[in-house]
């Protein structure tokens, strides 16, 4: 994806909120004026899947999961504590977080805005949020805040692995307490639909291309090719999704602003925890801004499609997922520029 000379982050990528608002725009016009097209998409279904969303996922998902390096992992041994950093703060820590404050929000402050029901879903939707750390877009965030890119390759590979197994019990402990029911035989299809193969086919890509052209070619001639193919993934399928969500969302307008807030707060709440852990630890800030924002940032992705596959494209819990690609971007920007003017607190480090 061509990057800015100035920000380093694609064009695409910088105004993704503006892209995503746009989508919900025409997602809910269709929905309106051509209830025919959902109606007919609708159709396509295996398994309480949504055949034409899964291969839009696909193209989201696969061309992340190229850049992902598992012989990097062999470097896990050097300065494990910034990994422990990641590792504790995205799977031991922000899910939990995740819940209590949407719950709190959900269920409490906004009482009297949210129907219960309601409640229950978006709180489901969050906790698909909350249980998958970034995969992808960590390498943007790290660039703009100078971080140690080949270190940063070893925090998402191990994070992949960690997903492949913490992943489902996780959702099915949180959703179980939240009082939500799920299929477990569509959690485990999700996962291995979203997770295991294309991160199956990233790898086995990676390796054929690597071995006949070389690392050089696969990382300037290769990825590249893919550049803008994941953002036309996401954009498509949220509109896709808006135009089964429309009458949810005329409905219910001030509940994107609802559901946000509590989103953004777990955002800043993890980015701190996982940033002044590091300044604790004495790790440099290139290790220590990343750190706050791989676990900062979500891999919205998985979290569109399992919600999607667990309660359907037009379920509530879906639509909370969204307003997690909705904040992303701006939120992110926030916190590297925090990152960035606190990097004097690391200099003795």
């Amino acid at each position: 994806m061509e990057k800015s000379e100035n920000t380093g982050i694609g064009f695409f990528e910088k105004y993704l909120t503006i892209w995503v608002a746009l989508c919900m725009v025409v997602g809910v016009l269709v929905g309106k004026f051509l209830p025919e097209v959902p109606a007919f998409l609708g159709r396509f279904e295996y398994a309480n899947v949504s055949i034409p969303i899964a291969i839009l996922i696909w193209l989201m998902i696969y061309p992340m999961m190229l850049k992902v390096d598992f012989q990097s992992i062999k470097n896990v041994g050097k300065n494990p504590k910034g990994l422990f950093v990641t590792w504790v703060t995205n799977w031991l820590i922000k899910p939990f977080t995740m819940f209590g404050i949407s719950w709190l929000f959900f269920f409490v402050i906004f009482k009297t805005l949210i129907p219960a029901e309601l409640a229950k879903d978006y709180l489901a939707g969050a906790i698909l949020l909350g249980a998958a750390p970034c995969t992808a877009m960590v390498f943007v965030w790290s660039h703009l805040t100078k971080g140690n890119a080949a270190y940063t390759v070893v925090q998402v590979a191990t994070n992949d692995l960690i997903i492949l197994i913490a992943f489902t019990p996780i959702i099915a402990f949180l959703l179980g307490v939240g009082g939500v029911s799920i299929p477990w035989d569509t959690l485990i299809l999700s996962v291995v639909l979203f997770v295991v193969i294309p991160l199956a086919g990233g790898v086995l890509t990676r390796n054929y291309v690597t071995k006949k052209h070389g690392l050089k070619y696969f990382q300037n001639g290769f990825i590249p090719k893919f550049g803008n193919v994941t953002i036309i993934g996401l954009l498509l399928t949220l509109i896709i999704i808006f135009s089964f969500q429309g009458n949810v969302i005329l409905d219910n307008p001030l509940h994107i602003i609802l559901i946000a807030i509590p989103l953004i707060i777990q955002t800043f709440l993890i980015f701190f925890i996982a940033y002044l852990a590091s300044k604790v630890l004495k790790l440099p800030h290139d290790i220590a801004a990343p750190a706050g924002m791989i676990g900062a940032s979500n891999f919205f992705e998985l979290s569109v499609a399992v919600a999607i596959s667990l309660f359907g494209t037009q379920s509530p819990a879906a639509l909370a997922t969204i307003v997690g690609v909705l904040t992303e971007v701006p939120v992110m920007l926030i916190l590297v520029k925090i990152a960035n003017n606190t990097k004097g607190w690391f200099k003795n480090e």
